[in-house]
């Protein structure tokens, strides 16, 4: 936990490493995963860097990867996965050579399969047509009288010997087409020959194979009878066009059936050579297969490995490489070691050493997580990256996000739900890892964010006394009822009167009384208590992110912006709205039904919000008879006085730090006429302290402080009500709960007997999925964004500035976990 308090040192080192060295090095660094490289190199092409031919050597070698996993997805052949444990490391020289050689055999070895296997498909397939050419046109030549022709005068245009028949005698053209295309095949005949072509059909039962798209499709045998050469030349013409696919089919019934025959000879061939080609591409496959992951990962670690040399320079001699990069100071040591090891593996005469080097630059934001706090910090990160070195809210959002969570979703039964779904997550964490749908993700991830929010939501629903909007009598209700018997059961009564004095004994000893389930006023009650409670987390909030930025003044040396910015806004915030809080407290100690003064009873109780507004506006109400305008003597002077202390805070927020800077400044040194690009690595202030105002002219520092003080001033009230949001949703949610309570599930127990168990079975599985899937779900969801929005807005605006960016070091498993999610 105390590395997330505020982000790590960082130190931009300077690594100086032999050559021959240099790929083992860089290996060692990508395994440790501690060094932000920079680019050195910005202003040379990427074609004309120095490993450019080994990075185009990796995306040949990556291409055959894919490949290869392509041609196992076409097959159905699922690729082992490979434990972290067992990654390999990444190849040295020699073992790259074999690694390129094996790939490029398995790369030629399965192309030349595949050019083979769709060869001889595409034979099979038209060998399998042509038999059914055969076949289905027997009846054509036979059904004379359907022709009204004499099969003598039919002859074979593909026969040489009948070449030089008769004119006048009938040819034909038989073969296969699309049934699909057909019918307009048909039209397109009769309208090139103006019916003077017979055509007749016959649809070859179940699918078969198309060419084009490899996908099964129905088709039809054709045979067009015609007359003459030019029409036949027409009809060729048109079967080109339609993709149909032409075969000889000889017009003699016995030369038919002897060429049935060899065509299930040459079918039975190829079905054999097809078995034995398939036989031997599956052990090709399943050996790949076997390796895949194993290349895949050694590739993407060459790739990356050269990626990172491109971006380091040689010096002058050419017999070093020289490389910067940013390195947390705890990780330094293990950079060092990673050094040596490099050196040592590509025995290496001279060692590789690294230096740290001074530097006006802002570093990189480090957050060191675990998979607990990951999920917190990355709630924060996703609202801005911490300025360097800056107070972080991840730590605290760990308790105060699943908090103000629960304040909204009070509900031990909702709760429950939540940390039953959240503890399967993370019992089954290892299995869950592994998965790839994204919404899924989304909540694994959060996993044990939803945990503590369950857990929370549970001590909520404790104190509200909630449970599927039921109470529970734990501690037995301190409220006793004093009327005789013919009074409560008097028809002619709707409701009773409970005096605190009279009717309430003693205090409940944790969370609400649970006789406030069948009182009348039970809404009024809850609303006033969770519109109190709501502005007193709120404030305590605000004032906590204030405080904060006290952490960031005295890290930053700012010490002035203390007295200048961090007291006038505590004390404007405390004398307004932590007033308004201590007015709460006060009347609810007060005031009460105990006492025999009238002024001191709960009817002479003051409303807050009329004294609040009277006291902003200096003005006044006239009290009820019996009662007193103000809680106490002289609270009419201390407001006044503290309105005026709080106005005062405004203009030394609006002008002190500006006058202070401008004071600070050397005599005979003008102001500059514009601020600079870049920001010193230790410059960086608060939420409202920004970065490099020394350096600003005067009217910038002026018009950016009016800017902070104005947004501050009117934030305060707007962020202060915000927090009603606390209230609201949890007064929704309640209502909600108990709406779908009363209205769905306990209309089960209207019906008696063995129906109404039937009933209750069915009704509360209706009731349980609108639970789950409104109240839940929809209801938590919605609770979820809220509370983020306190603590992106309202919370984290009081001193966080989040303009930092992120440290990426080189890391193998980085690169893999990215490419996996690709």
């Amino acid at each position: 936990m105390g590395d997330m308090f505020r982000s790590e040192q960082m130190s931009l080192c300077q690594l100086f490493i032999q050559p021959d060295a240099a790929y083992a090095t860089i290996a060692e660094l990508g395994e440790s995963g501690c060094v932000q490289f920079r680019d050195l190199n910005e202003q040379v092409n990427a074609f004309q860097r120095k490993y450019v031919n080994e990075v185009r050597r990796c995306d040949d070698m990556e291409r055959r990867v894919r490949y290869v996993e392509n041609e196992l997805r076409k097959d159905d052949i699922k690729m082992p996965e490979l434990p972290a444990e067992q990654e390999p490391p990444a190849p040295n020289q020699r073992e790259i050579v074999d690694l390129e050689a094996q790939l490029e055999k398995t790369d030629n070895e399965l192309r030349e399969m595949s050019a083979n296997g769709a060869s001889l498909n595409a034979n099979f397939r038209h060998m399998h047509e042509l038999k059914s050419v055969l076949e289905n046109t027997q009846g054509f030549f036979s059904d004379h009288e359907a022709m009204n022709l004499d099969s003598n005068r039919i002859i074979d245009p593909n026969d040489p010997s009948q070449a030089s028949a008769q004119r006048g005698q009938l040819a034909f053209v038989a073969g296969v087409i699309k049934l699909e295309r057909f019918f307009s095949f048909e039209r397109m005949l009769w309208r090139i020959s103006r019916g003077n072509i017979f055509l007749r059909r016959n649809d070859i039962s179940g699918l078969v194979d198309d060419d084009e798209t490899g996908r099964p499709v129905l088709k039809t045998v054709f045979v067009a009878f015609f007359q003459g050469e030019q029409l036949k030349q027409r009809i060729k013409k048109v079967c080109t066009g339609y993709h149909a696919d032409v075969y000889p089919c000889p017009s003699s019934h016995s030369e038919r059936v002897e060429m049935i025959r060899d065509v299930n000879t040459r079918l039975e061939d190829l079905k054999m050579v097809l078995n034995q080609s398939a036989d031997h591409r599956s052990r090709v496959l399943a050996s790949a297969a076997k390796h895949l992951a194993s290349w895949t990962i050694m590739v993407k670690k060459m790739k990356a490995i050269y990626h990172i040399l491109n971006y380091f320079n040689p010096d002058v001699t050419g017999k070093c490489l020289i490389g910067e990069g940013w390195v947390p100071n705890k990780d330094l040591p293990t950079v060092q070691q990673a050094l040596v090891r490099g050196s040592k593996l590509s025995d290496s005469s001279i060692p590789a050493f690294m230096n740290v080097i001074a530097t006006k630059e802002q570093p990189p934001t480090y957050t060191r997580t675990n998979k607990f706090t990951n999920g917190f910090q990355n709630l924060i990160d996703a609202y801005g990256l911490a300025s360097y070195r800056e107070v972080n809210p991840g730590l605290y959002t760990t308790i105060t996000f699943p908090f103000l969570f629960a304040v909204m979703f009070g509900d031990m039964g909702h709760g429950l739900i939540l940390v039953a779904f959240a503890s399967w997550l993370i019992i089954m964490e290892k299995k869950l890892a592994a998965n790839k749908e994204e919404i899924f993700n989304i909540f694994f991830g959060g996993r044990y964010i939803i945990l503590l929010m369950g857990l929370f939501s549970l001590y909520t629903g404790l104190i509200y006394n909630d449970v599927f909007s039921k109470s529970m009598n734990i501690f037995g209700s301190g409220w006793q009822n004093t009327y005789n018997t013919s009074t409560v059961t008097d028809e002619t009564l709707d409701s009773l009167t409970m005096r605190p004095r009279i009717n309430n004994f003693k205090t409940y000893p944790l969370g609400m009384d649970p006789v406030w389930q069948m009182a009348d006023n039970k809404i009024i009650f809850l609303n006033t208590f969770k519109m109190k409670l709501s502005i007193i987390f709120g404030v305590a909030h605000m004032l906590f992110g204030i405080c904060m930025s006290v952490v960031n003044f005295i890290h930053y040396r700012k010490y002035a912006s203390i007295f200048l910015e961090f007291l006038p806004q505590v004390v404007f915030l405390l004398l307004l709205f932590g007033y308004m809080v201590f007015m709460m407290f006060y009347k609810w100690v007060v005031y009460n039904d105990d006492t025999d003064q009238q002024d001191l009873s709960p009817g002479c109780a003051p409303s807050i919000l009329i004294l609040f507004i009277n006291m902003m506006l200096f003005g006044h109400q006239e009290p009820l008879d019996g009662c007193k305008e103000y809680m106490f003597e002289g609270q009419d002077t201390i407001q006044q006085i503290f309105v005026v202390i709080a106005l005062i805070c405004i203009p030394i927020m609006l002008v002190g730090k500006p006058l202070y800077i401008i004071a600070k400044r050397p005599k005979h040194l003008p102001a500059p006429n514009h601020a600079p690009p870049a920001q010193a690595a230790g410059g960086g202030g608060g939420g409202h302290g920004g970065h490099g105002g020394e350096d600003e002219t005067t009217g910038e520092l002026f018009i950016q402080q009016a800017i902070h003080t104005i947004e501050y001033v009117l934030s305060t009230v707007s962020h202060t009500a915000s927090y009603l949001r606390l209230w609201a949703l949890s007064l929704a949610h309640a209502q909600l709960s108990e709406v779908l309570w009363s209205m769905v599930f306990s209309q089960a127990f209207i019906i008696e007997g063995y129906v109404g168990c039937i009933v209750v079975f069915i009704i509360f599985g209706a009731w349980a999925g609108l639970t789950v899937g409104i109240l839940v779900l929809i209801e938590g969801l919605s609770a979820f964004l809220h509370t983020l929005r306190l603590h992106w807005v309202e919370f984290m605006s009081k001193f966080y500035e989040g303009a930092g960016y992120a440290f990426e070091p080189f890391s193998f498993k980085a690169i893999l976990e990215d490419s996996g999610e690709n």
